[in-house]
């Protein structure tokens, strides 16, 4: 039989790890599988995976280019990081320092510091500022293994710097190599001007910011490519009642875009329900969502999402229950939740190491949550997330020979070589 043509081999990895499920997410048992082939090879064509399995079988029936010789390293998915803050102005440096002396995330943000003082730096820093601070992140997240990942808005909180953040957003996804996925998250808390008057906001919100957002969007290069656009809530006190989500959450259904939810991240307000209720993608956060809750999620295609970088970062000694929430069922993702205040940190492998450690998750499940269903958790399953046929080609090859590491060694970056739409990342 004539060999195949393809553009790239990636041969004799120890382990390759495909994280494949031909059924959808992972959820269960199925996250203890991650779908390894020893001695493993995958064929790539035009950016798309052509074919995995064992070395031999791969090499008698495609020739390549190029091949890369993955001896003694393992090879698995690009990562997808599914919530993500990576478009800011400025810093919170010295919020750190706060509460280093006592102070808490939520005595800050009331006080006119956390997202308020963040939106302040991002309305007045340019497109180009924040493009190129955001442009430096993507690059350090893409040396982490990241390939793909959501962002928020949500640092505006007025029509002109929601649309402005979602320009660099746009403008992003065409000049690097990640894939971007836009968040509307315009109900992050209220600015100053409506702190009196929250009505008027959820007002604004609903009325004039999403049909706003949404005639972007119709133009943007994402409708044209299939990329979906969300819209999200951060359901929380000082932010935004449950019954404010709702309405927010069903206008930006009504104008087609998917919801999300900041849920129970530090008081339970009832949006676990809601989201399930909505059909919402995810519900994230998740930290003190009740055991009754977590059934109720479990018992839905909504993706829970524990943000444990936040918990690490804040010195909580109380985590997302993750480990009930695989056990009761529900589809696990993981993110970075990147932003100045909260979670300053880029890399999933650490966001990995720490739920395995403080959630008790085992790196099968970390890893699964952190490439499959994390690209469910933005409804790009289909294209991202597992080294299956038909698949863009991005993954990554490691330094180490056993995937474990990713969780087990932390404080270095695991990734030897990105590959990217079947490219490889200098």
């Amino acid at each position: 039989m004539e060999k195949q043509s393809v553009d790239l081999i990636i041969q004799n990895a120890s382990q390759l790890v495909t994280c494949a499920s031909p059924d959808g997410p992972k959820r269960g048992d199925a996250m203890h599988d991650v779908g390894i082939i020893e001695n493993g090879a995958v064929a790539i064509r035009e950016g798309v995976i052509i074919a995995v399995a064992e070395t031999a079988v791969i090499q008698a029936q495609y020739h390549a280019a190029q091949t890369i010789n993955a001896t003694n390293q393992a090879v698995c998915p690009g990562f997808v990081d599914p919530h993500t803050h990576t478009i800011y102005g400025g810093d919170r440096a010295h919020e750190f320092e706060l509460r280093i002396q006592g102070a808490s995330y939520m005595e800050i943000m009331a006080a006119g510091g956390g997202i308020v003082s963040t939106m302040q730096h991002t309305r007045d820093a340019s497109v180009a500022e924040l493009t190129a601070s955001a442009h430096k992140r993507l690059d350090d997240m893409l040396r982490l293994g990241t390939t793909t990942l959501e962002i928020k808005t949500g640092y505006g909180l007025n029509i002109n710097t929601e649309l402005k953040m979602l320009q660099v957003i746009e403008k992003l996804d065409k000049t690097h190599p990640c894939d971007l996925v836009p968040t509307f998250l315009g109900a992050h808390t209220l600015p100053p001007a409506y702190k009196d008057n929250p009505e008027g906001y959820v007002s604004l919100v609903i009325n004039e910011m999403i049909p706003a957002v949404s005639t972007w969007y119709q133009n943007s290069h994402f409708a044209m490519k299939n990329t979906p656009i969300f819209i999200d809530v951060f359901c929380e006190d000082h932010a935004f009642t449950v019954e404010q989500t709702r309405r927010i959450l069903q206008a930006g259904i009504r104008a087609g875009f998917r919801a999300k939810i900041h849920a129970d991240q530090f008081n339970d307000l009832g949006s676990v329900p809601l989201a399930v209720e909505l059909g919402a993608v995810s519900v994230d956060h998740l930290d003190v969502t009740s055991r009754e809750n977590i059934r109720i999620i479990a018992n839905s295609n909504t993706v829970a999402t524990p943000l444990p970088a936040v918990n690490f970062n804040l010195g909580m000694n109380a985590y997302a229950n993750g480990r009930a929430m695989i056990d009761e069922g529900a589809i696990l993702a993981l993110a970075t939740d990147i932003n100045p205040g909260s979670a300053p940190c880029l890399s999933l492998p650490m966001v990995m190491a720490i739920a395995c450690r403080f959630q008790k998750l085992l790196p099968t499940e970390a890893l699964n949550a952190c490439t499959l269903n994390a690209a469910h958790a933005i409804s790009l399953g289909h294209q991202f997330g597992s080294l299956e046929p038909g698949k863009q080609a991005d993954i990554l090859i490691l330094k180490e020979a056993d995937y474990r590491h990713l969780a087990y060694f932390f404080g270095h970056n695991p990734v030897a070589i990105v590959i990217k739409r079947g490219k490889i990342m200098a």
